[in-house]
Order: structure tokens, then sequence, then C-alpha cells
């Protein structure tokens, strides 16, 4: 089941929370909302585009590492030029993140602002920031 949920903004950010099962049948849903987000801030095409590229990688790396019957949590935090977007899976023990230097990880970094991964060995979390460029 899907879940959308509006919660109080942090610091004058519009925060939305989608949840969907770790299967990448629902990636569909998480790259639609990302590019909606995106749009709602003024996004070009292409850095939309972009940005669903990246949170289509960043959660195939979350995936490979997920429990079983996990869910994808997606966090994306809206400001007035940028959107953050964060991803939390539960993880099998001893998953580890792709390194910086792999060439998923390369793309994360070429298509957004900054990225960035945790695990704690419960849990990993990749977030990734993209700032509109104004042309």
């Amino acid at each position: 089941m899907t879940q959308v949920t509006d919660i109080e903004p942090d610091v004058g950010d519009d925060v939305v929370l989608l949840t969907v099962p770790a299967d990448g049948g629902y990636l569909g849903v998480l790259r639609t909302a990302t590019a909606g987000l995106a749009a709602r801030l003024h996004f070009a095409l292409d850095e939309i585009e972009d940005l669903r590229i990246a949170v289509d990688e960043a959660c195939a790396m979350l995936l490979a590492i997920a429990t079983q019957n996990a869910e994808l949590e997606c966090r994306f935090a809206v400001t007035e030029d940028a959107l953050t977007v964060e991803v939390t899976v539960a993880t099998v023990r001893g998953a580890k993140l792709p390194s910086e230097s792999s060439f998923a990880w390369k793309v994360l970094t070429a298509l957004t602002t900054s990225a960035e991964a945790q695990a704690n060995g419960r849990y990993a979390t990749i977030r990734l920031l993209t700032r509109r460029t104004d042309y």
C-alpha cells in the first residue's frame, strides 16, 4: 500500500513523506512524486529528468540491501529553490552501500547538487539535494 502524508514543515519547508514497499515495481511512484515536486519549483525539464534518474538510482542501491518485506521511506523537503530527497530502508545485516568511487555513486553526484549516504547497520539512507539553476 502506498501512503502519502503531509507533515508539519521544518523551518519553513514543505515536507512530504511517501512510503512504498521496497520493490522495484513501486519506483515509478517515487519518480512521479519527484517530478511533480520539482515541477512545482519550476525546475527546467532536464533538471527534472536528472532528478528522476538520481532518485531511481538511489532507490536501486537501497533495494539491493533491503530486508525482505521492507519499505522505502522517502522524505521530500521543498524550499524556495531546492528539493531534498531522502530515501531510507531497513537493511540486511552487514549491508554496505556502493563506494563513492563506484559508477552508481558517480551518477548520483553528476545528476544532483549534492549526494550523501549513511548506513548504521539497521538502516541505510541516501540524501539528494538539487538546487534549481536559473537560466
